[in-house]
């Protein structure tokens, strides 16, 4: 009878969410070419080399002048100007406009020297090289001053930050046609039992198609992965054991599901009695998932998940997204963990804290958070629905409508 697998010693979550990233050794940095950044994590940070904007900027269409020459203007009185320059945007100003002058400007442009303030065209009638402005002006009005925006060597993005869309522009705003990023982590994907079929094989009677690596290969790749979907393997620890270890050679990591809790052929238990590697931890203090499991083969993790879907994704989100975080340097690991209150009654208590699948609503201008479905580890369609974790503390009662919980964000990237 297996010792590992009857006796164990249960942590709790931030436990084993500190026995991995104990283990984290940051991936290298490689470059791409800009259009191919989204979702990585850059590999340095970003300031800026010269202030946004640059130059004075019109913030409208209208005419630059000397906000001192509007000063008489009133209801009943208009000041007539002459035009010396019309100004596009990209153009660079040739003339310093003058007391009693005005220059033509578009927005964006670079406003000229001389001219302290842009009138709107719409307040202004002009005719040949003059303009008659309708409008008392102040120094600055409709002018973007340099550096506004940004300031010269101001911080932009952190290593390690997540490159969207706002990144992206930044990026390119600075001249960066190839960026700096940490190499996207490559994870194996082993799926253990007799009992699944390929996608694309019929039903049979005692079979279900394997649906968790696709699950987690999904999940890997939001993290920034890049997933390695590997061929389902039986019940046979030798067989796994070999396969994981020649695994472990191509890639930064794998992943198991099932396998890890106390039946006959929970092959994973055996795999880490026999196996020369290190064995973190193989109970945690958590409903779902509690078999989850996790060791080390030469610096490299091996995260043993539960094969109940529920838990699957439960496990991951609590240990794989953090650690794959942290290997690209991510300044937040952990989810961001907001305050809720239960929207309706969980009655289901626990002898350990439970990670509860739920939704997020805004109610009366207050977060509320409701299971996603039904709440067994076993049931699947409701992952789908799920945008948070809600906490549920270990008890017997579990916990009441109305009740302010713990609800951790599940943030994709």
């Amino acid at each position: 009878m297996s010792g590992l697998k009857f006796q164990r010693k249960a942590i709790t979550v931030q436990e084993a969410q500190q026995a991995v990233l104990g283990w984290v050794r940051h991936q290298e940095a490689e470059e791409v070419p800009l259009a191919e950044c989204f979702g990585r994590r850059l590999a340095v940070p970003v300031s800026a080399e010269q202030p946004v904007p640059h130059f004075r900027r019109s913030g409208v269409d209208g005419y630059a002048i000397c906000a001192l020459d509007s000063a008489s203007v009133s209801p009943d009185q208009t000041v007539t100007l002459e035009v010396v320059e019309h100004i596009y945007s990209g153009d660079v100003p040739k003339r310093c406009v003058q007391p009693g002058q005005a220059a033509r400007i578009m927005t964006g442009a670079v406003v000229p020297e001389g001219a302290d303030s842009v009138i709107m065209l719409e307040m202004t009638e002009s005719w040949e090289q003059q303009v008659r402005i309708r409008k008392k002006m102040t120094a600055g009005d409709n002018i973007t001053p340099i550096g506004q925006e940004v300031t010269s060597g101001e911080l932009l993005l952190h290593e390690g930050q997540w490159i969207g869309a706002g990144e992206t522009a930044i990026l390119a705003a600075f001249g960066y046609s190839s960026v700096p990023v940490y190499r996207k982590p490559r994870v194996a994907i082993f799926s253990t039992g007799s009992e699944l079929l390929d996608v694309n094989k019929p039903l049979e009677p005692g079979k279900i198609r394997n649906s968790n690596s696709y699950m987690l290969a999904c999940q890997v790749q939001e993290a920034g992965g890049e997933a390695i979907i590997m061929p389902i393997m039986p019940d046979d620890p030798g067989s796994l054991e070999r396969e994981l270890l020649t695994a472990f050679e191509e890639v930064d990591l794998v992943l198991t599901t099932g396998g890890v809790s106390v039946g006959d052929k929970d092959v994973l238990v055996d795999v880490f009695e026999q196996w020369e590697g290190r064995l973190l931890f193989n109970k945690v203090a958590m409903r779902p998932g509690s078999p989850t499991s996790v060791g080390v083969w030469r610096d490299k993790l091996l995260f043993a998940l539960s094969g109940n879907p529920g838990a699957c994704f439960v496990g991951f989100e609590l240990f794989v997204r953090p650690y794959m975080r942290a290997l690209m340097r991510s300044s937040q690991v952990m989810h961001q963990e907001v305050q809720a209150y239960l929207m309706s009654d969980y009655s289901k208590g626990s002898a350990f804290p439970r990670y509860v699948r739920g939704t997020l609503v805004m109610k009366n201008g207050m977060i509320g958070a409701e299971p996603a479905g039904k709440d067994k580890s076993s049931i699947m369609v409701s992952i789908k629905d799920a945008d948070c974790l809600i906490h549920i503390p270990a008890g017997g009662r579990g916990a009441a409508a109305g009740e302010i919980v713990t609800v951790m964000l599940l943030r994709k990237n």
